[in-house]
C-alpha cells in the first residue's frame, strides 16, 4: 500500500514539473538569407518577442491565424525591440517586421493565454490587499 501510495505522488509530483516546464510560446524563424538581417527569437521566459537589427525597424505587425485581424500594429523606428507576448491572443501569429523595402515574416504560436493569467495574478493581488 505504501508503495502504491509513494508511486502515485512521484508520478503526480512529475506530472506538474513537466506541465511547469511547458513553453508558453514557439517561434518559426524564417531562415532566408536576407532574413538574417534582423534577429528574432524569444527571451529565455518564452514571454517576450526579440528584435535586433543593424538596419533601422520601421514596423511591426501581427496577424492573427484565427480571423486574420491584426492585433499588433506599431510603428518601431529603432534597431531593436522586445513585444511582450501578452499582447497577443493564444494561437498562431504571423509576424511581419518591416525594414522598407523588405518584409521579413514568420510564425510564433502563442501556447498560452497571458491575459487569463496576468488577470488571475491581479485578482490574487487585489483580494490580498482587502485582507
Amino acid at each position: 500500500m505504501k508503495t502504491k501510495l509513494l508511486l502515485t505522488a512521484m508520478l503526480l509530483s512529475g506530472a506538474s514539473k513537466a506541465k511547469a516546464q511547458e513553453p508558453s510560446a514557439i517561434i518559426e524563424k524564417n531562415v532566408n538569407v536576407t532574413a538574417k538581417s534582423v534577429y528574432h527569437d524569444l527571451n529565455q521566459t518564452r514571454d517576450t518577442l526579440i528584435l535586433k537589427s543593424d538596419k533601422k525597424i520601421n514596423y511591426l505587425y501581427t496577424i492573427n491565424h484565427e480571423d486574420y485581424a491584426r492585433e499588433v500594429d506599431f510603428y518601431i523606428g529603432d534597431t531593436e525591440y522586445k513585444l511582450p507576448l501578452n499582447k497577443l491572443s493564444k494561437g498562431k501569429h504571423v509576424v511581419v517586421v518591416v525594414q522598407s523595402p523588405l518584409r521579413i515574416v514568420f510564425v510564433v504560436k502563442v501556447l498560452k493565454d497571458f491575459s487569463a493569467e496576468l488577470e488571475t495574478a491581479i485578482t490574487k493581488v487585489a483580494s490580498n490587499d482587502n485582507d
